[in-house]
């Protein structure tokens, strides 16, 4: 799999650009089957124009509808604030892109936070970028990002604050290749997931082969079952390191080491069984972190789900999933509630001080439902729908607000909606790049479903009895670029009615309803 991405450079010279009205530079018009860009663009104005840009980043606000139109694939729906929100975090995302001696990085936070290493990098969203930004038609600044967490340090080893917090970073870029096509980075790389990995065992690893976390440490810090400074058994950081080993066993298959290969399936396998024997509470029907003395703790939180995210749970545990329906569980007006609603120390942690003990982060939803999309994909079950999926991402965007504005932030209420971060402290969260959106929309709703093959496949998680159209434009997959079309009645966009794939402008594929779709790459994109 060296099928390599067509390059952009940087500043879009690659990509022939015109101009529409408003003097807005886009992005030549092969790219897209169906949309065009300038129907977009409104947003970008709009979001600039109520943008004081206290930080200007490599690509400020005058830019960024040049930067992104030459990027970002293009989305419609009948949703106006959904399709709001899908161009206001891309606009947010390219406000943390960061210019350094040692290439471009991504921020968490847009001001300075004292946990923040060299450039205001933070480790612990590492894996949302490369999620989100890997649908982007540029890949170059991902690069650059990678190579600095693992040779950004001294003597060109690993950035120094990289174990500050866990992180899935190995798996991350592995899932990246999918949609690229491109294995280059993963091979130069494979000698340094190596080296990270026996790192962590050295500073986490217990006796019986699991590993320990803090709370603060895997971004998560007042939560009911720990604390700042408990050394829990965590199903975040077990799920983390199970899905990195197997993700270098199968870099080190492409790369003819067999042994390393071997060596790193047995790890991850190792730690699947521990997550199950050791995390799972059979009485509650949900996985769980275990303190120091062996006992699981008495509450359901939504990190219990993160083995699903990472494909390690087992498949009879899927009753787990009535919890999100459950309004004693963690089901909210307002969104996912991160502990269960119906524990006695649910929303007792106190507000503004980065409490998981039941209130909504993006952090978190964005990891649980990319979770429910593996479960939804995979056999079938009768705890949840694609309906609660698509109802839990509509609740994501209609959450993404302040007082009527697009606004992303770190947390907040789950009945109220009100973000929880106010005065100084909002103005540091503001804009916060903890949390994916658009990877959920194009691989989740949308339903293009990364693959290591050459098969094209779409399976949108939109219910039969959803929206009557929605278009996807503009993404990049492998080497071909790809609309995706679904047109209930065939009005919306003169195509014909159903679910329809164009590869590089051409359709390739076509069916009535919603429901699996596939095509073959074209052979144009195969390396020689």
């Amino acid at each position: 799999m060296q099928r390599m991405t067509r390059p952009l450079r940087w500043y879009g010279v690659a990509l022939a650009l015109m101009l529409c009205p408003g003097d807005h530079a886009v992005a030549a018009v092969d790219d897209y089957a169906v949309l065009a860009p300038q129907d977009f663009a409104h947003y970008i104005q709009r979001f600039n124009a109520s943008d004081e840009e206290s930080v200007a980043n490599l690509v400020p606000n005058a830019q960024a509808w040049e930067w992104l139109a030459e990027r970002m694939p293009l989305f419609t729906c009948p949703a106006g604030r959904f399709e709001e929100i899908y161009y206001f975090r891309w606009w947010t995302y390219r406000k943390h892109l960061r210019q350094t001696p040692q290439g471009v990085v991504l921020t968490e936070f847009i001001t300075p936070v004292s946990h923040a290493g060299p450039y205001n990098t933070v480790a612990c969203a590492v894996g949302h970028h490369i999620a989100e930004g890997r649908w982007l038609r540029e890949q170059e600044f991902l690069d650059d990002y990678a190579r600095y967490w693992f040779r950004g340090g001294e003597d060109g080893g690993p950035a120094p604050h990289f174990h500050r917090f866990s992180s899935w970073v190995p798996t991350a870029l592995y899932e990246r290749s999918l949609v690229t096509g491109d294995d280059q980075l993963l091979r130069e790389l494979l000698d340094d997931f190596v080296a990270d990995d026996r790192v962590w065992e050295s500073e986490r690893q217990l006796p019986d082969g699991s590993f320990w976390q803090f709370d603060v440490r895997d971004g998560m810090e007042e939560s009911i079952s720990g604390g700042r400074r408990e050394q829990n058994v965590r199903p975040t950081i077990n799920s983390y390191m199970a899905a990195n080993a197997r993700s270098i066993a199968r870099v080190a298959a492409r790369c003819g080491r067999d042994d390393l290969a071997a060596e790193f399936s047995a790890k991850s396998d190792a730690l699947r069984e521990i997550v199950e024997t050791k995390l799972w509470d059979e009485q509650a029907k949900f996985y769980k972190v275990r303190r120091p003395d062996g006992s699981l703790s008495d509450a359901r939180e939504l990190i219990g789900y993160l083995p699903w995210r990472f494909d390690l749970a087992s498949r009879g545990h899927a009753e787990a999933w009535r919890q999100i329906t459950d309004r004693e569980g963690f089901w909210a007006p307002c969104g996912l509630a991160t502990a269960e609603r119906r524990h006695p120390q649910f929303r007792t942690h106190g507000v503004g001080t980065c409490e998981w003990d039941g209130a909504v982060w993006p952090f978190a939803t964005s990891q649980t439902l990319d979770a429910l999309q593996n479960v939804l994909r995979g056999p079938e079950q009768p705890y949840v729908t694609r309906r609660d999926f698509f109802e839990q991402l509509l609740t994501y965007a209609e959450a993404q607000q302040w007082d009527g504005a697009a606004y992303i932030g770190e947390y907040y209420d789950e009945v109220t909606g009100k973000w929880l971060i106010t005065g100084e402290k909002e103005r540091r969260s503001r804009f916060y790049n903890h949390s994916t959106f658009n990877d959920l929309v194009i691989r989740g709703l949308v339903g293009l479903v990364p693959r290591d093959d050459d098969t094209i496949e779409i399976d949108p998680l939109l219910p039969d009895d959803g929206w009557d159209w929605f278009c996807l434009d503009g993404v990049r997959y492998h080497d071909a670029t790809l609309a995706i079309v679904w047109d209930r009645t065939g009005a919306r966009f003169g195509r014909g009615a159903g679910l329809i794939l164009y590869v590089n402008g051409e359709e390739a594929a076509r069916r009535k309803t919603l429901g699996r779709l596939t095509a073959q790459l074209p052979d144009t994109t195969k390396a020689p």
